[in-house]
């Protein structure tokens, strides 16, 4: 269930982002933590949410990625994205910024999915961080119903940073 906005505050526009960034395949993109936090903070602008918020976003390889799939999911591959939501912490004072989770990618499959679809990898890098935010957010995409919420949330998100809808046929194309 997705978290209210309205438990965040109005007033403070901040977004806590640790970015850690443990695999050098990464160096193929020239300025990851700038479009980390762009993609992080239109994210929680399409579903209304205004900090002070936390979030930890890891930046891996496949190996890593794979091992976590296993543990976390019972998956033994890798995949592009993963996202665990943090518990709520009953009582955090307002101005504290309220942890919303861990994103975390893989350098290589994520670059084999933007070469095969035709994205650029900062695009294709944007959409995923976007994705996995969404999941901490709350939002998921079990049933047809929710996927079509999620996936207009993404498109919203992803609109404001001036990337095309990746649900398109020719977005992929394009993107």
């Amino acid at each position: 269930m997705p978290v209210p906005a309205e438990s965040l505050s109005r007033q403070d526009d901040q977004v806590d982002l640790d970015i850690l960034i443990e695999s050098p395949d990464w160096a193929a993109l020239a300025r990851p933590e700038a479009l980390v936090r762009r993609a992080a903070e239109a994210a929680l602008h399409a579903v209304g949410f205004i900090g002070p918020v936390a979030i930890t976003v890891l930046m891996t390889d496949d190996a890593e990625i794979a091992e976590l799939n296993r543990a976390w999911r019972g998956k033994n591959r890798p995949t592009n994205v993963l996202s665990f939501p943090a518990a709520p912490i009953p009582g955090t004072p307002a101005e504290m910024a309220r942890p919303l989770g861990d994103v975390v990618l893989a350098a290589g499959v994520v670059a084999t999915e933007a070469r095969a679809q035709g994205k650029t990898l900062e695009n294709h890098v944007s959409h995923l961080i976007v994705h996995g935010v969404l999941h901490l957010a709350g939002h998921e995409h079990e049933t047809d119903q929710a996927a079509a919420a999620m996936q207009a949330l993404e498109i919203k998100a992803l609109a404001r940073l001036g990337i095309a809808d990746p649900y398109e046929r020719d977005a992929v194309r394009a993107g």
